[in-house]
């Protein structure tokens, strides 16, 4: 795992040694942020189950303004601290945390993205449990995208009040899917 582009280009990243997590692949790293292209410069960046933060250090380093990661593993919110360091990248804040309380304390907050990534363990049901609690909060910027990772084998919510999927790529066994809000595609 590594920095793929950027300021930090190159720069290696640990991970939790086991299972517990299933940090996203270079290939689907790489697929994503050709996808968002160069609109992520200035961008403020929310890295749900970040699980090492590979994500979100991938938006810093290609030019996002800001990025928040929400996990609720300490040793991953730890291992996200260490490879921020590492790759020497500023304008990142951790939270060890529950992602629907931390989303909740962040709509409490006021705070508002540009892209939402999250990457919650396969096959759990919970691609669709988060994105429909996403449609629920004002998290996302009028112009904002959520992008979440998926086995091929999830299905994820296509219509719902505020969110609408705009695109799916597949890339192997995972799945990419790309919403909206509903008043940015009229």
């Amino acid at each position: 795992m590594r920095i793929i582009s950027g300021t930090a280009k190159g720069i290696r990243l640990k991970s939790v040694p086991g299972q517990a997590t299933r940090p996203t692949g270079d290939r689907v790293k790489e697929a994503l942020f050709n996808i968002l292209g160069p609109r992520i410069i200035g961008g403020d960046f929310l890295d749900l189950y970040a699980g090492n933060g590979g994500i979100g250090l991938e938006a810093l380093s290609r030019g996002a303004n800001s990025v928040i990661w929400i996990d609720a593993n300490p040793a991953c919110t730890k291992m996200i601290q260490a490879n921020l360091e590492k790759s020497r990248l500023e304008g990142g804040t951790i939270y060890t945390t529950d992602v629907f309380r931390g989303l909740q304390q962040l709509a409490k907050r006021g705070k508002s993205f540009d892209y939402i990534f999250l990457d919650p363990p396969y096959d759990h049901g919970l691609v669709g449990k988060t994105v429909e609690f996403l449609n629920e909060l004002d998290l996302l910027k009028k112009d904002g995208i959520i992008m979440a990772e998926a086995s091929k084998k999830e299905d994820a919510p296509q219509f719902m009040s505020k969110l609408c999927l705009i695109r799916t790529q597949q890339y192997g066994d995972t799945k990419l899917h790309f919403y909206q809000n509903k008043e940015a595609n009229e």
